[in-house]
């Protein structure tokens, strides 16, 4: 055989070497990843407010008071609120859902409602041991991260998200925000030109939420982990008929917050998060009889949830 073959058996074909970066190695090249912008903006929104609140509860620059300081970190989670239901709306408006946009939701609603809540709760009250309230608030964002690590597990594409199984965390972080953001206009009502019952009342509330508030915070973090069924208010009014008792009571909260202004905030969310469990428990010792009627009440049998008028 002739050498100069030999040799270039041994060193490979011509050009083989030039040639072999192209193959492909164990390592997998990544997919380049695009964005869409106005869902992913969105939802930093909410992530903002959430760091803002955070900054806003623990600042020791601002001339302001402690209540002043709650108050604006209340309303900046309510503002992470709003971003949080406009970022999935607008992207499934311009088809652009997405994996990676849903675990940057939960990323984001994870400060804004998990960590900035368990921040208020600290601030909240002095009545209780630090330690306690400190405690209280960690148990308390511990449950909104298994709240949201387990709705993007159980929770598919086809989810028509007409309920949720558990307190929705948002819900549960407006809850402590509405009584932070309802303490000044409670604490307003104790001076002097009012009523003395006027005075008189709010003083005892303000004593009494110092205690309640943290208490509270235990409740809804075992409410976000239960497995009772909450419904999506919004996404329900939108697509299905309600019956005049229904619209009724929406009719009375609203006219609640026009007169109470940010006092009925606290008793809207209140009755957001023990309603359904009082329901539920109710129903564990009522008759098969009664649980028909109290539905049939309510409007809330099978025929309204599909959208059609209940029988009359």
């Amino acid at each position: 055989m002739n050498p100069q073959l030999k040799r270039s058996e041994r060193a490979g074909w011509p050009g083989e070497a030039a040639e072999s970066w192209k193959r492909p190695t164990a390592v997998k090249r990544r997919r380049r990843l695009t964005l869409a912008v106005l869902p992913t903006l969105l939802t930093l929104g909410n992530g903002v407010c959430g760091m803002a609140s955070i900054a806003v509860a623990t600042s020791a620059l601002l001339d302001w008071t402690n209540e002043q300081q709650l108050f604006v970190a209340g309303l900046l989670i309510f503002g992470g609120m709003l971003f949080d239901a406009l970022d999935g709306s607008a992207a499934r408006m311009t088809g652009q859902s997405s994996e990676f946009g849903a675990q940057l939701d939960s990323l984001c609603d994870a400060i804004t409602f998990g960590a900035a809540p368990a921040v208020l709760v600290w601030r909240f009250s002095d009545l209780m041991a630090h330690r306690v309230t400190w405690a209280i608030g960690v148990i308390f964002a511990l449950c909104v991260l298994i709240r949201l690590a387990r709705f993007n597990v159980e929770t598919g594409e086809e989810d028509s998200h007409d309920g949720f199984d558990g307190l929705p965390s948002p819900a549960a972080a407006g809850t402590i925000a509405a009584f932070t953001i309802a303490m000044p206009r409670l604490e307003s009502l104790t001076h002097v030109g009012h009523r003395p019952w006027v005075r008189n009342t709010a003083e005892w509330a303000l004593t009494i939420s110092e205690s309640f508030v943290p208490l509270l915070a235990i409740l809804l973090a075992y409410l976000m982990v239960s497995r009772f069924t909450y419904p999506h208010i919004v996404q329900q009014w939108i697509r299905g008929r309600r019956s005049p008792n229904q619209i009724g009571q929406a009719l009375f909260a609203v006219g609640g917050l026009v007169v109470l202004h940010e006092l009925a905030l606290p008793l809207v969310f209140c009755c957001y998060a023990f309603y359904s469990p009082g329901r539920q428990w109710r129903r564990i010792f009522e008759t098969p009889e009664a649980d028909n009627a109290s539905r049939a009440a309510t409007g809330d049998d099978d025929s309204e949830r599909a959208g059609q008028e209940p029988p009359g």
